[in-house]
């Protein structure tokens, strides 16, 4: 379970969050998560597959040159992964710092909550 954990916790990151071509995303989105997702952040909740895309692509359109990575291992607790993650330009130091813990269920992340880290 542990390996299939960090897979997700990977595509939420990469394939999804940090994939900028929309058919590839969407196709990440089916496959990583469950049809009835909730996504949580400071902002605002969203669920489902649409508009979790809608948001990702949002967020990657007011974010131009941006990139995820990141911040060090992926952690699990039986069906919970957690992440940090940077975000900013490829080769500079991040802009933005944060965290996501995502619950699975039935092999797909069915719950994300994001923390963005302040200095």
């Amino acid at each position: 379970m542990t390996d299939q954990i960090e897979t997700l916790m990977k595509a939420n990151l990469h394939e999804v969050f940090g994939q900028r071509d929309p058919a590839l995303r969407r196709a990440a989105i089916e496959r990583t998560y469950t049809e009835d997702v909730v996504f949580l952040d400071p902002d605002e909740v969203v669920e489902g597959w649409d508009a979790l895309d809608a948001k990702a692509g949002a967020l990657l359109e007011g974010a131009p040159g941006f990139v995820f990575s990141e911040a060090g291992s992926i952690y699990v607790n039986h069906d919970m992964g957690y992440l940090a993650w940077n975000l900013g330009p490829e080769g500079q130091p991040p802009v933005v710092r944060g965290v996501d813990s995502c619950f699975i269920r039935d092999g797909r992340i069915a719950k994300v909550y994001t923390l963005l880290l302040k200095d």
